[in-house]
């Protein structure tokens, strides 16, 4: 009997404990004392990909490669000779060039003409006086025409090509036919050194490099490398100076004389 009231008292006991055990967890739902505040991540409505999205497309995107601009060429199929320093500010091409060979054929048959057989048969010209004058008018170019009227090898001068047709009753075609250009280029040092030999070198035609003091000094070889370039007109005016109305060409001419990069052709 003991152990039946001891029983019954052992689970009145427990159901006790279990019922303030259910009341303790509710009040707790309701103000949790000490508990630290729960806190709720807020919803949003901004999609994910707003937070993690990449730079805009154009932005990220490569750009494509652009071609780099090429530069049109300054004239037709014949290029401009890089070791020729002389190229003129404006000029064009008529045809082809021909071959370096062919050019330097045609100077050497020109400089070795009598051109005052009668006259004068002892001026003579030489091959270094006008190779180098040809590769500082064209770079021994034999097609290209300058803006100034100048054409070929060289560059003989409309005006000057009709006064040397016209005064030894001549028919050059210095436009059409490199090799007339060569010998009316040639034909133009001859008559300039017998003008200027007879007027201020006492009839001297000796185109030698040794009877110059300098580059610049006033001398038969210099006199008529001036006159090819400024007209012999203009040496006239400068005569009674004794001063070369442009140095600077005839510096070059002299300097090409001496060291031309003809010389590897």
């Amino acid at each position: 009997m003991k152990k039946r009231i001891n029983l019954v008292a052992a689970v009145t006991a427990l159901i006790v404990t279990a019922g303030c055990g259910l009341a303790g967890a509710s009040e707790n739902e309701k103000d949790p004392v000490g508990a630290p505040p729960v806190s709720v991540a807020p919803t949003t409505t901004e999609p994910v990909i707003e937070e993690t999205t990449a730079a805009p497309v154009e932005t990220t995107t490569k750009p494509k490669p652009t071609k780099k601009a090429t530069k049109s060429p300054t004239a037709s199929a014949s290029p401009v000779e890089q070791d020729w320093s002389q190229v003129p500010p404006c000029f064009d091409y008529e045809g082809k060039n021909i071959s370096k060979a062919k050019a330097k054929a045609a100077l050497k048959k020109a400089s070795g003409r009598i051109y005052w057989r009668n006259e004068a048969p002892q001026l003579k010209l030489n091959f270094t006086l006008v190779k180098a004058v040809s590769w500082q008018e064209s770079g021994w170019q034999s097609a290209i025409k300058n803006c100034d009227g100048g054409f070929g090898l060289m560059q003989v001068m409309p005006d000057t090509l009709d006064h040397m047709n016209q005064r030894f009753g001549l028919d050059y075609d210095a436009t059409g036919n490199y090799q007339d250009n060569a010998y009316a280029g040639a034909n133009y040092l001859a008559w300039l050194t017998r003008y200027f030999g007879d007027n201020y070198f006492k009839e001297s035609y000796d185109l030698s490099p040794s009877k110059c003091k300098s580059h610049s000094s006033w001398c038969l070889l210099n006199v008529v490398i001036s006159g090819y370039n400024a007209g012999y007109g203009t040496v006239d005016a400068a005569a009674k100076s004794k001063t070369l109305p442009n140095p600077a060409y005839v510096d070059s001419v002299r300097s090409l004389m001496a060291d031309c990069p003809c010389g590897k052709y």
